[in-house]
């Protein structure tokens, strides 16, 4: 339960006077030592600022410096403060800044914030022939660690298994969900990663059938932001007995159905690197420091609304918009019913730049926006685009758009459900809040 108006204005009062009471723990303690020292921290602060973006924007032996740079700075504040003889000084400061920080995000939390209430629920059809799809190479064999297929056609499902060929995956999955439509199946649903949820969930969108999702894939995005469990997919399974159908929208780009998002710039050259899909994250940090300390790749340009976008080196499409507690704009979607997408474009040059995005929606590196439509452009005929985590060239301009409540997803009526996402801190608002005014 978020809390009342009273409450989030006590909230960012008690915010502001831990601040006060952290820099008067300094005065008083620290006495005439307290702006040296506080010079201490800031210098450290920028220091580890520096660290994080050369840690991200170099390799090799640069790159471990950089590391060392960032663990080493607060280490260096730390001794300082010791020298100084006023360890328990900066401990009891440091705890209250934490307590500002805590009470600040919780002021800011509000029922109208992010979309934070839940998606309505409506009675899940009855189904009699439904068909599933698995994938049993999808996250490292998640269909055959959880026995989903036995499971699955102990509740009653056809489950066809999908036969991986080189290039030919999403055309396969997306023949296969028609042709079993075509049989009389009136629920298709999906065991995989989000890229094949997406080419099913189309062919159910078209035919208005109900869609499962089956969070067997890698990180499962979609999933999660269904409020689906995805530590254990089996659970998906329950809304074959037990489930309730949520209305959600589908986006498309260039006519290629996502569910999460589409991929422009530095991302989506490292979703085209062949080393993704084996180790994400190992490939993203190899490849996002040439990508974002100089770019070679097309010039693009984008409209969303009445946004322009000048020469972004990232650009995220987003099938509604993600939470603003994410600098990247990655982070969790509260509702999937908005009839919108989120845009968020990235321009970073430096490392202040970078330490800016800390900053949220006023960072100088970063231009959020939602539109119902987004156009693309680049200064080439074909560009490397990410959809749902699959590489793809298309042709400019790339037109996405959004189809709201396209699409009948199935799922369990107890499942964990969606966190709300957490508010960026903003301290303007929290001093509006204090003094009483709308926050």
């Amino acid at each position: 339960m978020n809390p009342t108006t009273t409450q989030r204005r006590w909230l960012a009062r008690a915010s502001l006077a831990s601040i006060l009471a952290a820099v008067l723990t300094l005065g008083v303690f620290a006495g005439a030592r307290t702006v040296g020292l506080l010079a201490v921290g800031l210098v450290g602060l920028a220091l580890v600022a520096a660290g994080l973006w050369w840690s991200l924007t170099r390799q090799g032996t640069l790159r471990v410096l950089a590391v060392v740079l960032t663990l080493g700075a607060p280490v260096w504040v730390l001794v300082a403060y010791t020298r100084a003889h006023l360890t328990w000084v900066a401990v009891l400061a440091v705890a209250l800044w934490l307590v500002a920080v805590a009470t600040g995000r919780a002021a800011l939390v509000r029922d109208e914030d992010e979309g934070a209430a839940p998606m309505p629920e409506h009675p899940a059809p009855r189904v009699r022939h439904p068909v599933l799809i698995m994938n049993p190479r999808s996250g490292g064999g998640k269909v055959r660690r959880f026995e989903l297929r036995e499971r699955a056609r102990d509740l009653g499902a056809e489950v066809q298994l999908l036969e991986w060929r080189e290039g030919s995956e999403g055309s396969d999955v997306a023949e296969m969900a028609r042709k079993a439509a075509a049989e009389g199946a009136d629920l298709l649903g999906v065991a995989g990663g989000d890229g094949t949820q997406a080419q099913v969930a189309e062919v159910a969108a078209a035919l208005d059938l109900p869609f499962l999702v089956i969070p067997a894939g890698t990180r499962n995005h979609f999933a999660l932001d269904l409020g689906l469990d995805r530590d254990d997919p089996s659970k998906a399974l329950d809304a074959l007995r037990d489930g309730v159908e949520l209305r959600v929208d589908l986006g498309s780009a260039n006519g290629l159905p996502f569910v999460n998002n589409v991929s422009f710039g530095a991302y989506a050259e490292v979703v085209a690197s062949p080393a993704y899909r084996d180790d994400k994250t190992r490939t993203a940090l190899r490849l996002l420091p040439d990508m974002l300390a100089g770019h070679q790749g097309p010039r693009l340009s984008a409209r969303a609304g009445h946004v322009e976008f000048a020469e972004p080196q990232a650009l995220l499409v987003s099938n509604n918009p993600y939470g603003t507690g994410d600098i990247a704009g990655l982070g969790r979607r509260a509702r999937m019913d908005g009839g919108e997408l989120g845009c968020v474009g990235v321009r970073v040059t430096s490392a202040a730049q970078a330490a800016g995005l800390l900053r949220g929606r006023r960072a100088a590196g970063l231009v959020r926006t939602n539109a119902a439509h987004v156009v693309v452009d680049a200064d080439q005929d074909r560009i490397q685009v990410g959809v749902d985590g699959e590489s793809l060239s298309l042709r400019v301009p790339v037109r996405c758009e959004v189809r709201p409540r396209a699409l009948r997803v199935l799922v369990p009526r107890h499942r964990p459900g969606v966190r709300g996402a957490r508010p960026m801190l903003d301290w303007r608002r929290i001093g509006r809040l204090a003094v009483g005014r709308r926050g």
